[in-house]
């Protein structure tokens, strides 16, 4: 081999070892920040569920299954100028499974008095809440249906208000669509899923203040000529009656924006039994347009802020195998204007049973 083949075979050495070793470097950094990213997402996944074992038992099953009764009801009350209107339906029970796995509930409810598939006239009612120890979420979305009854009147001096409770109204249609979020600040110690989704076991009495924000889509129609036949056909003869022009429009659609701030406490009472009671107060940004029926069929918009609320209270029994108890949530929604003032309280009341099953592996080896 000459000196030139030699050179020239020592360079293409040379060169392929300087090329090779920084696609080794680049190869191996590459696989370092997958694995530190993949790290991190971890960490933080589990963050939501890093509590404090001194006072939070955690879930010790992989699944669980329940059975739950739920009965809804809700409260409308629509006043102007001295009179009043509140219109509700019947309450609403429903019963059904469930089935969970670790993070993942599911389940089905069906109305006790309807069962079947049609749904013509019927609410239709879709409320999803996801519990973790920093965070939760509200999800929610109501249609009524055309079973609102008449439950109390105040139309002015004279008019007794008892002749029109019970009264059938299919006159009115409330929708409601929206979401609330909020951060728990003392999440290792307070335990929002022991009391609400029995998947963790509050073992000493704490609490913790609460931050969120959410958004709401509301409509509301009216038909005021036939609330108006409605109230007069129940009427004395010879009594006159007159709607005021801020209970007379058509329809109104508004949107909120709500900042909330409150507190909740877990009760441990006895051993392996807890009560909670929860309330958030939410200063709430209203933008909205609608139409009255006053003699210049004006339009009117305003942008202010109201207090809604948002109640939670739950008493539980669990031993980590076998859990029982009851739930109630509460809402407010509320807005007013220069000519009327309109109330929505809506909520649930939830009894259930369940049992976990198939240890996880942790447990199995402590167990062992």
């Amino acid at each position: 081999m000459s000196r030139v083949q030699v050179l020239l075979l020592s360079l293409l050495m040379c060169l392929g070892t300087s090329a090779a070793e920084p696609l080794d470097t680049l190869a191996h950094d590459s696989i370092s920040r997958d694995e530190e990213d993949y790290g991190l997402i971890r960490r933080t996944v589990r963050g939501f569920d890093r509590t404090d074992d001194e006072y939070i038992e955690p879930q010790h099953y992989e699944f669980t299954v329940m059975g739950q009764i739920t009965r809804t009801f809700e409260s409308f009350v629509l006043s102007s100028n001295g009179q009043s209107v509140r219109l509700a339906p019947d309450g609403l029970t429903k019963i059904g499974p469930y089935f969970g796995w670790r993070w993942f509930f599911l389940g089905y409810t069906f109305d006790i008095k309807n069962i079947g598939f049609s749904q013509n006239g019927l609410r239709k009612e879709f409320d999803l809440s996801i519990y973790s120890s920093q965070v939760g979420i509200d999800l929610f979305y109501r249609r009524t249906g055309d079973d609102y009854k008449i439950r109390d009147a105040r139309l002015g001096y004279g008019i007794d208000g008892a002749l029109f409770e019970g009264v059938p109204f299919a006159g009115v249609n409330v929708g409601i669509t929206g979401f609330n979020a909020y951060y728990i600040f003392n999440h290792g110690r307070f335990s929002y899923p022991a009391a609400f989704s029995q998947s963790t076991c509050q073992k000493i009495s704490c609490g913790s203040w609460m931050a969120g924000l959410g958004y709401t889509d509301n409509t509301l129609d009216m038909n005021y000529d036939k609330l108006e036949q409605t109230l007069r056909e129940r009427m004395a003869p010879g009594q006159e009656l007159k709607l005021d022009s801020g209970m007379m429009f058509s329809d109104i659609k508004y949107r909120d924006f709500m900042l909330s701030g409150g507190y909740a406490y877990n009760w441990v009472f006895a051993k392996n039994w807890l009560f909670c009671a929860s309330a958030q107060a939410g200063l709430c940004y209203k933008t909205s347009y609608g139409e009255t029926a006053d003699a210049n069929k004006t339009g009117f918009t305003f942008d202010k802020v109201h207090l809604d609320g948002i109640g939670r209270f739950g008493l539980v029994y669990n031993n980590t195998r076998w859990y029982a108890g009851c739930s109630a949530i509460l809402r407010t929604n509320n807005y007013r204007t220069s000519r009327f003032v309109a109330s929505n309280i809506f909520g649930s009341f939830n009894a259930y049973i369940g049992y976990n099953f198939v240890l996880k592996k942790k447990y199995r080896k402590n167990r062992a």
